[in-house]
């Protein structure tokens, strides 16, 4: 038997990973505008030490920074083939 690839590792993950991602599209948005906050400012403060945010609202805040991330690196690789 081959051996199995855990579940969430990233060499299993591939780059499709977010296909399979359970999206409320808009949710953690509406909680940092109800917060007062951007997006970015919220998903700092949830993911910080201490946060009493529950599970669901962490994951979305990891998803976002994760998505910040995609986003910055991709302009980086646009911005490259245009010189």
């Amino acid at each position: 038997m081959a051996p199995r690839k855990k579940k969430g590792s990233k060499k299993g993950a591939g780059k499709k990973w977010i296909q399979g991602a359970n999206l409320k599209t808009g949710a953690f948005t509406a909680k940092a505008k109800k917060a007062g906050m951007s997006v970015q400012a919220y998903a700092t403060k949830v993911l910080k030490k201490g946060s009493k945010a529950d599970a669901t609202t962490k994951k979305q805040a990891r998803l976002a920074k994760t998505f910040k991330k995609m986003g910055s690196k991709r302009k980086k690789k646009t911005t490259k083939k245009k010189k």
